[in-house]
């Protein structure tokens, strides 16, 4: 069976009349970064060209302003700029004639950045930097027509369509929430006056670009806010912008603030889906969902069901941009799926430090600039440790070529990968595990494992280079009592190698001191992996949908079984190093279940009565039963000191290289550069 016959609704054309579709996938739109970089255009054109090559139907940029006032960045609202866009139809295009491109225009509101940031009332988002300036009638119309000049400019720049969000948190979705839109006049009040803005924004929009032209309206579905949009509400917006001219209307499920995770690795896969599905019945025009559908298996299910006409699979484009072309050539094995982590993509976005790109794939948005060509000079190699590091090492350079043989002293690959996949939340990781054993045989490494490796046996079998990516030791400090039965290291925690007491101390809040938290705290189904237990725990019924689709109640999270303590030397607050989009959700996670996190600790000693400290400065006892240490890690480097005393070329990666603080992201960027240069 082909993957087009495994998959019939994904491969089933969607035509609209005017414009052809040529498969139910779309690559959403995601904010890279590249829009504001030097030479951006033309990385790009290439960035969007390799997804378009690799079998999406559509793709839909990321947001473009159409104004000063919705954000300092990169905008389109004349000729100029329509010329620089050009470069990205273009190369679309060119790349697959029946690819389609839409822009997305996006007016951030009172989330701008910026002291000019407008929205219909005067109140400062939670997570704004401004407080937004209340806009008058004039600049109402104002926006409205900016809109429109960019709709124009994006058909004039070859663009097949736009799409229009009105969700998030963003302009257009605050003139819907009476939380946000405290107006008495025309653009305010009731809610026919409420929608008023999104729908003038609609119709003309239509009425500029002609009827031959996709308009795509972002609409949330569920918005997970407190006083939300009820589910009326929504509907009725829906059929409104449909009336106006709307060709397809795309769900969205969260505003940026709404305390609920949509897009994280703990939210089941495809979880919203069935919102949109309610939705699309209400509706004669087809609908987009998204949202954690990252397979094929996933994405095909949905449509099958009925609950969209289109799935959106943004980050997965991130992470394989050939999963179209792999889902219909029957090699699902082969595709390198997102695991919804955020640490290069929307951590990046959000935090303002720099590009988006993917843990698992570090050529996205590189694709001019990192490139695995074929050498011309075969070498043989060998990478030792098959951890993140040496995994992309090893897969790397043996697609350009070289004979690469893994050696690794566990008895199965993944090294770090294996303890992130024991974590609730954290299940996706078997399937970069997955990805990596397929491509260990599909280019023929070599692979041994249950083989420690010895530097005067490698150098007598003669390879031209060794990889040395054999990671890291947990770093024990020098504490009395630190050999106490008590003690436990977080990797025997995590893999269930000594029994874990009824009270805990957890020294150390890092990543994985919070993961060890989760791992000990939790009981019963993992959320991530059960819708119905996930909405319990985050307070979301899908049944009813109150407004916002938040129950408005404590969500139910069960207490902890064990008593315990995270705890840090730090005076901070705990948790401050985790991801921006992330971090969030494991703090309130541990909290409603009753960790206690403990700052400005100083650890003194552990015996039989417990863990010993100085908190701010006060002698306490943490009667504890288990001190599970995380407090950070050394790298294993006896091998390459050894290799380079016997004067055999060897080089350093991942954990073995820099190990003050666990960082796969890091550890596979730099595997991959520089298997790309060898």
């Amino acid at each position: 069976m082909t993957g087009t016959d495994r998959y019939p609704h994904i491969f089933s054309p969607l035509d609209l009349g005017f414009v052809r579709i040529k498969n139910r996938i779309l690559m959403g739109s995601m904010h890279t970064g590249l829009e504001e970089a030097e030479g951006g255009f033309e990385r790009m054109a290439a960035y969007y060209a390799e997804r378009a090559r690799g079998g999406v139907g559509m793709i839909i940029t990321g947001g473009f302003f159409p104004n000063r006032e919705a954000g300092y960045g990169s905008k389109l609202g004349n000729e100029d700029d329509a010329a620089q866009h050009r470069l990205i139809t273009a190369a679309v295009h060119g790349a697959d004639a029946e690819v389609k491109i839409c822009l997305q225009i996006l007016h951030t509101g009172a989330l701008a950045g910026t002291d000019q940031c407008v929205a219909p009332s005067a109140v400062k988002s939670r997570i704004g930097r401004f407080t937004p300036n209340a806009l008058d009638e004039a600049g109402i119309e104002k926006q409205i027509a900016d809109f429109v000049q960019c709709a124009r400019m994006a058909q004039l720049a070859g663009y097949d369509g736009v799409e229009i969000i009105g969700s998030a948190g963003y302009l257009i979705s605050t003139f819907l929430v009476e939380k946000t839109n405290l107006r008495t006049d025309q653009w305010g009040g009731s809610w026919p006056n409420r929608m008023r803005f999104a729908l003038e924004v609609v119709r003309r929009v239509r009425a500029a670009v002609g009827e031959r032209f996709m308009l795509i309206f972002r609409i949330a579905a569920m918005d997970m806010l407190d006083g939300g949009l009820a589910w009326d509400e929504i509907v009725s917006l829906a059929q409104a912008v449909e009336s106006a001219g709307a060709n397809i209307i795309s769900t969205h499920f969260c505003w940026h603030e709404a305390p609920v995770p949509t897009i994280a690795t703990m939210v089941p896969r495809a979880a919203f889906a069935q919102v949109s599905g309610r939705l699309r019945r209400e509706l004669g025009i087809p609908v987009i969902t998204s949202n954690r559908i990252n397979m094929p298996a996933v994405a095909e299910e949905v449509l099958a069901r009925g609950d969209a006409d289109l799935v959106s699979m943004a980050r997965p484009m991130l992470a394989d941009p050939e999963l179209v072309n792999k889902a219909a050539q029957g090699r699902e094995d082969e595709i390198n799926t997102c695991i919804a982590c955020n640490q290069a993509c929307l951590d990046h976005t959000f935090g303002g430090r720099q590009q988006v790109s993917c843990l698992v794939n570090p050529r996205a948005c590189n694709e001019t600039r990192l490139n695995y060509l074929p050498t011309p000079e075969p070498k043989r190699i060998a990478v030792v440790g098959a951890g993140p590091a040496g995994l992309a090492y090893a897969t790397v350079a043996a697609q350009r070529g070289h004979r690469v043989t893994l050696i690794d002293a566990a008895a199965e690959i993944g090294g770090q990968f294996n303890l992130a996949k024991r974590i609730p939340g954290k299940e996706e990781f078997h399937e970069t595990l997955r990805y990596y054993r397929r491509m260990i045989a599909l280019h023929g490494i070599a692979l041994r494992l249950n083989t420690r490796a010895d530097a005067t046996a490698l150098q007598a079998e003669g390879f031209d280079e060794v990889v040395v990516a054999t990671g890291i030791a947990p770093r024990l400090p020098a504490l009395a009592g630190i050999s106490h039965p008590k003690v436990v290291p977080y990797i025997d925690a995590i893999l269930g190698r000594r029994p874990i007491g009824a009270k805990v101390a957890i020294m150390g809040a890092g990543g994985i001191g919070f993961d060890v938290a989760e791992l000990i705290s939790h009981s019963g189904a993992s959320g991530a992996l059960d819708v119905a237990v996930f909405a319990r725990e985050w307070g979301i019924d899908f049944q009813n949908h109150p407004r916002g689709g938040v129950t408005g109640v404590l969500p139910q999270t069960a207490k902890a079984e064990r008593e315990i303590w995270l705890m840090q030397r730090k005076a901070d607050a705990l948790g401050k190093t985790l991801g921006r989009t992330t971090g969030w959700t494991h703090r309130l996670t541990l909290g409603r279940r009753g960790v206690h996190m403990v700052a400005g600790v100083d650890y003194l000693a552990v015996d039989d009565a417990g863990l010993h400290t100085l908190v701010d400065g006060q002698p306490r006892l943490f009667a504890v039963d288990t001190v599970i240490v995380c407090a950070g890690q050394t790298p294993l480097r006896r091998l390459y000191d050894d290799l380079l005393a016997l004067g055999v070329k060897a080089s350093l990666v991942g954990g073995a290289f820099e190990a003050a603080e666990l960082d796969a992201k890091r550890a596979i960027d730099q595997a991959s550069r520089l298997a790309a240069e060898v």
